[in-house]
């Protein structure tokens, strides 16, 4: 008899009316939102401007949606294409399926989009972003509960998730492998936070880093997975994906630190246009202040040159009156 474990919702999907609200689907906008603020701060305390951030997403989103779920599609074709499969079920992103490894990848073409719309670099907007998207993913996990999926190997611990009989499932406690991974989801964006404070990183060092940091995890959680999944050499496919992308973002930050030491000065050119113009405005109206001040004083200088010249003049010309009526 389990004691203790992790209950699963009873239904995935709560019916407002005519419309259904599913878990899966809210805890995806409830990530973007989080990832949006939290990259707007970044963005703002490394000298861009307020907005910028939303702009940018605008475009980040829906691309990374797009590359998610073909990721997922195309890794597990077998759930839509094979035989008794229906493949109108590859467009119900609402079930779940989204591939992490997807979304950064087409998600990072339509923020350099975005960016090259706006003229900034797209490596100092992803540093700023990148604690941001790993609390996205800690949120988008729960998204996994609502469905009761992605969990992992049978186990008795008081923090097991107890997953109840449906369709390609079997009733028991498991390991909740998706607050494993929100969890450590947490951990990498604090870390990369600390990094960027110590050593502070720049052109798209805190980004690589929140990438290989995700890798660590994603690693040995998947380990633990039972769902279904394609194996290279014994080996879960998303498996050879986190190392071989750990191995990459390591070498990126390694060869950038050499190539492009220090970190931005300048992360949005606008935003510094902006404040020199603003700045000129405020010295062009103090200019005009001080030479208006200085006008009246000028003005007073000049009368009373006047007034001298005047009274200088008296005297001389009573003398001459006074030498003709003498003469």
């Amino acid at each position: 008899m389990d004691l203790a474990y992790i209950p699963s919702p009873s239904t995935g999907v709560i019916d407002l009316g005519p419309i259904p609200l599913r878990g899966y689907a809210f805890c995806i906008i409830i990530g973007v939102f989080v990832a949006v603020w939290f990259g707007n701060k970044r963005w703002i305390a490394r000298g861009g401007r307020a907005g910028t951030v939303a702009d940018i997403a605008v475009w980040a989103v829906p691309f990374g949606l797009v590359g998610g779920r073909l990721y997922h599609v195309i890794t597990d074709y077998q759930l839509y294409f094979s035989d008794g499969e229906d493949w109108v079920d590859a467009f119900k992103i609402w079930q779940g399926g989204l591939g992490i490894w997807g979304a950064i990848a087409l998600g990072a073409v339509g923020a350099w989009i975005g960016c090259r719309r706006r003229g900034i670099p797209l490596p100092a907007w992803a540093d700023a972003l990148a604690p941001g998207i790993a609390l996205a993913q800690a949120c988008g996990r729960w998204g996994n509960w609502f469905n009761q999926e992605l969990y992992g190997k049978p186990t008795d611990l008081p923090w097991a998730l107890k997953i109840s009989e449906g369709p390609n499932r079997v009733a028991g406690t498991y390991h909740p492998t998706f607050l494993y991974e929100s969890l450590w989801c947490i951990g990498v964006a604090l870390l990369v936070i600390w990094a960027d404070r110590r050593f502070r990183l720049g052109h798209g060092r805190a980004f690589a880093l929140y990438v290989a940091a995700y890798c660590a995890g994603r690693g040995w959680i998947e380990y633990m997975r039972v769902d279904e999944a394609h194996h290279i050499l014994g080996v879960r496919l998303n498996v050879w994906t986190a190392g071989i992308v750990f191995v990459l973002a390591v070498a990126y930050i390694v060869i950038s630190a050499k190539v492009r030491p220090g970190r931005e000065e300048i992360v949005e050119p606008n935003a510094v246009d902006a404040e020199g113009a603003e700045g000129g405005d405020v010295a062009g109206d103090a200019d005009g202040a001080a030479v208006s001040d200085a006008a009246p004083e000028a003005d007073a200088d000049g009368d009373d040159g006047h007034a001298e010249d005047s009274a200088a003049k008296a005297p001389e010309k009573n003398g001459t009156a006074e030498a003709a009526k003498n003469g």
